[in-house]
């Protein structure tokens, strides 16, 4: 009688002469060991194999016809969208991480000097010719490209740093001194806000905005970049669904929504490859702004391309529908995403 074995899985016997349990398919010899468990991880979760190689460069050099294929029914050939832009997103933080922790130190650096800067015991009046603004305003300007603030959002920005605060409703007027004592002594955080200016009858929100002001003053600023670009990636997740909302509204009838999200993933998934290798290149050789604009532009023509070959539409509709569709995501839905992302980044700081 030909000797058997019992599948830790199924629990059914088989040959053991099997070196996969013919049932479940799991690995006769089960041996569970550091290495087997991360290649394993690798294998299902980044998996770099002949399907990504295909995958990527169909995506680089043929804009829309991955997604397309995939959408037809040849799932097997490619990698999946969804794994396929994790992949390449991890790739993408992982490298501007280095980016934005050089620009967060020099940033928190210029916050700090404005804090150690003489100020008035009356109260802290936030002068715009201040050398602490000045040098904050100098830091974001030199890392403008790096955080990803647009030319409009930064006189915005400059705006709110020069405006009275009255008019906002919220007082930040306090002696520095006072507080400076408080947080010395270990004071209860309501004795602190409360120097701060804040009223007792004031709500949660509010509450909550000068709590937050309360560590942004107490840490000097340290940090606040880092916090900003640790919400980036949700965000961008959360971004990807509403372009496929705009897709969705521009090709109404040839696609499922399904189909405008594989579509949007793989997309998205070139933008986050060409931001990679304008980072690599940036650490040897810097990119003029000019070639950078250039380059930004030209995913409009990437766009183009890829749905005219993805929704099979005439080169005159892709060409406005790109366009549009490109001018009302930059246009609406990033500025909104930008100021939710600051708010939420300043709320969890």
């Amino acid at each position: 009688m030909p000797a058997t074995e019992q599948c830790k899985n199924c629990e059914k016997n088989f040959d053991d002469s099997f070196e996969y349990c013919p049932y479940c398919g799991q690995e006769a010899t089960d041996n569970l060991t550091v290495g087997v468990l991360f290649s394993n991880t690798i294998d299902n979760y980044i998996s770099i194999d002949a399907r990504f190689f295909r995958s990527f460069g169909t995506l680089m050099l043929k804009p829309g016809v991955v997604a397309r294929r995939f959408v037809d029914g040849k799932r097997l050939k490619y990698l999946h969208p969804a794994q396929f832009y994790l992949f390449i997103s991890v790739i993408f933080f992982f490298i501007f991480s280095f980016t934005i922790r050089k620009a967060d130190n020099e940033v928190s650096e210029a916050i700090k000097k404005g804090f150690e800067q003489e100020i008035s015991l009356d109260s802290v009046k936030v002068n715009a010719d201040s050398l602490g603004i000045a040098e904050a305003k100098k830091a974001l300007k030199k890392n403008q490209r790096f955080i990803g603030i647009s030319d409009e959002e930064l006189k915005e920005l400059d705006s709110v740093m020069t405006s009275d605060p009255q008019a906002a409703n919220i007082s930040f007027g306090f002696e520095r001194q006072t507080l400076d004592s408080l947080i010395t002594a270990g004071a209860p955080l309501g004795q602190k806000l409360k120097a701060m200016g804040m009223k007792e009858d004031v709500n949660a929100f509010t509450r909550r905005f000068y709590t937050q002001m309360l560590k942004f003053y107490e840490q000097q600023g340290g940090g606040i970049l880092q916090v900003l670009y640790d919400t980036i990636p949700v965000a961008m997740f959360l971004l990807l669904p509403l372009f496929a909302v705009l897709l969705k509204f521009f090709y109404w009838k040839p696609a499922t929504f399904a189909h405008h999200l594989v579509f949007s993933f793989y997309f998205f998934t070139f933008i986050f490859t060409s931001f990679c290798t304008i980072l690599l290149v940036n650490k040897v050789w810097e990119i003029p702004i000019w070639l950078e604009v250039l380059i930004c532009f030209s995913f409009v023509i990437y766009l183009m391309l890829a749905l005219r070959n993805f929704y099979r539409s005439s080169w005159v509709g892709a060409f406005f529908k790109a366009n549009i569709i490109s001018f009302l995501y930059m246009l609406i839905i990033v500025p909104v995403a930008a100021i939710g992302i600051v708010m939420v980044a300043f709320m969890l700081y």
